[in-house]
């Protein structure tokens, strides 16, 4: 008991609305593209991207918020690359993203190793050069935003309706592909504060592969949350308590013997649970009726 006492603090709450941030962006970034019915798997890449131009560019001009700036057009360019692909070209949208991710693994550790002279990570930001709030800020006000976005504007109606049903969308006179490109575009700009969080906000440089898996976690968070911003914001919640708890059970939680439960056991509780999450619930959210299914204009 002592021990779960020691776990459940203020310190708790406050990683778990850390750890939870570039979550939220990204899960509410993914919910506009496949709520307009295009899948995005590259939130990963897109936030590896946002990350590492945030951490550069704060590093040469010596301004977060140009940091800050430049994450956005970095998910934005990316973004445009997979909508490109997938709605003009009707390319496989998995296949697309997927390609995007593993780009992301490479690009930035040869250009960090173009510019800063080393591959493993950019140099270190001062103190002041640091935005730790504001994209937490954001992240919880786009939460009511997205919301009122989605059902309350005609925009949201629109956007809706691509994904649904796009043939009867189109007849309606509403444009998929210019729905479609602003949903995936959405998708990049969350992307990128997120990723932006990680390098100039929750630390003070860019290191190589740094979101771990986070962009995964916020797609898993999509689901479980069916594809909805509140249901979404608390899968992501949740997903970082979880990642939290695990944080201050090293070295507080122990075996039966009394030694100490390899770290390693420890660091694998977010991604299991993301697997049980998606086994488990994926069967029983159903995701937008024209989800990953490209578009043709009948002639």
């Amino acid at each position: 008991m002592r021990e779960l006492r020691e776990l459940l603090t203020v310190q708790l709450l406050s990683s778990t609305i850390r750890l939870s941030t570039p979550l939220i962006l990204a899960a509410l970034g993914g919910m506009f593209s496949e709520r307009s019915g295009v899948i995005n798997i590259a939130l990963e890449g897109m936030m590896l991207a946002g990350a590492f131009a945030a951490a550069s560019v704060t590093y040469a001009v010596g301004s977060p918020w140009a940091g800050l700036v430049a994450a956005v057009l970095a998910g934005l360019a990316l973004a445009s690359i997979h909508a490109v692909a997938c709605i003009r070209y009707k390319a496989d949208q998995v296949v697309t993203g997927t390609a995007i991710n593993i780009l992301m693994i490479g690009i930035p550790g040869f250009l960090s190793g173009a510019f800063f002279l080393s591959s493993g990570s950019t140099p270190q930001l001062q103190p002041d050069q640091q935005i730790p709030w504001t994209p937490i800020v954001l992240a919880f006000a786009a939460v009511p935003l997205t919301w009122y976005a989605l059902y309350r504007t005609p925009f949201g109606l629109r956007l809706r309706s691509v994904g649904e049903n796009p043939e009867a969308a189109d007849a309606a006179g509403v444009s998929v592909s210019k729905m479609r490109y602003t949903g995936v575009w959405l998708s990049g700009i969350f992307a990128g504060i997120g990723g932006a969080y990680l390098s100039i906000g929750q630390s003070s440089l860019f290191t190589r592969n740094m979101t771990s898996g986070r962009g995964f976690i916020a797609l898993a968070a999509l689901v479980f949350g069916k594809w909805r911003p509140v249901q979404t914001t608390l899968a992501c919640l949740f997903f970082g308590l979880m990642e939290a708890v695990t944080i201050q059970m090293q070295g507080v939680v122990k075996l039966p013997s009394g030694d100490d439960i390899p770290v390693q056991f420890i660091q694998m509780v977010p991604y299991v649970l993301t697997i049980v999450v998606l086994a488990g619930f994926i069967g029983h959210s159903r995701p937008p009726r024209a989800l990953g299914r490209a578009y043709e204009k009948e002639r």
